[in-house]
């Protein structure tokens, strides 16, 4: 059953109305995907923080409005690579961030920094490691 802004996880009681009501959003969708609550939780709550500090005043409007309780299922989604090492590798000219073992990479770069960057982002909400590979490997 998915969570609401009446019933939802005490770990969210303390943020802000509608940085709460982003985070059950998210978390919800994560849990239609098949993600343990275990893991939906923290990770919705670090993307809902950084979404209120980011969204403008429209995005904010909008979810005011926005059903949270009704998600499709992400076809793409795989929870299961959450225990998955994180690749930064340069490649068709570009540095490219991957999950060890998906079929392909989920942001690409111009600088090795910036993939850097959106790698440690993503190893911060899992218990992984980033492998660094040279521009040579």
């Amino acid at each position: 059953m998915p969570w609401t802004m009446n019933d939802y996880p005490q770990s969210l009681k303390n943020l802000d109305q509608l940085e709460r009501k982003k985070a059950i959003d998210i978390a919800n969708a994560m849990l239609k995907d098949g993600y343990e609550e275990s893991e939906a939780i923290p990770i919705a709550t670090k993307q809902a923080e950084q979404w209120y500090k980011d969204a403008t005043k429209e995005e904010k409007e909008e979810l005011k409005n926005k059903k949270i309780t009704q998600h499709d299922k992400d076809e793409d989604a795989n929870p299961e690579l959450n225990d998955k090492d994180v690749h930064v590798y340069f490649e068709d000219d570009v540095w490219k961030v991957k999950t060890d073992g998906a079929k392909q990479a989920y942001a690409t770069f111009d600088k090795k920094e910036d993939a850097m960057k959106r790698a440690r982002n993503t190893v911060d909400n899992r218990s992984t490691e980033i492998i660094e590979h040279k521009k040579d490997e």
